[in-house]
């Protein structure tokens, strides 16, 4: 077993087929964008929290 009920051969396959539909010239430019994306959702949610943060304190204090 793999990933969630996913096989090794699955997952290869899958893999396969992405390569082939997006070829592989394309593929590290994908990769570096969804790690950006991923990055920003990440620093957005930390932004975010530290920002509730400061409204909880301030009205915890009135």
């Amino acid at each position: 077993m793999g990933f969630g009920g996913i096989s090794i051969w699955q997952l290869l396959i899958i893999l396969a087929i992405v390569v082939l539909i997006f070829g592989t010239k394309r593929l590290p430019g994908a990769a570096r964008d969804i790690g950006s994306a991923i990055t920003s959702f990440r620093d957005g949610m930390k932004r975010d929290n530290t920002e509730q943060l400061e409204k909880d304190k301030t009205d915890s204090k009135d």
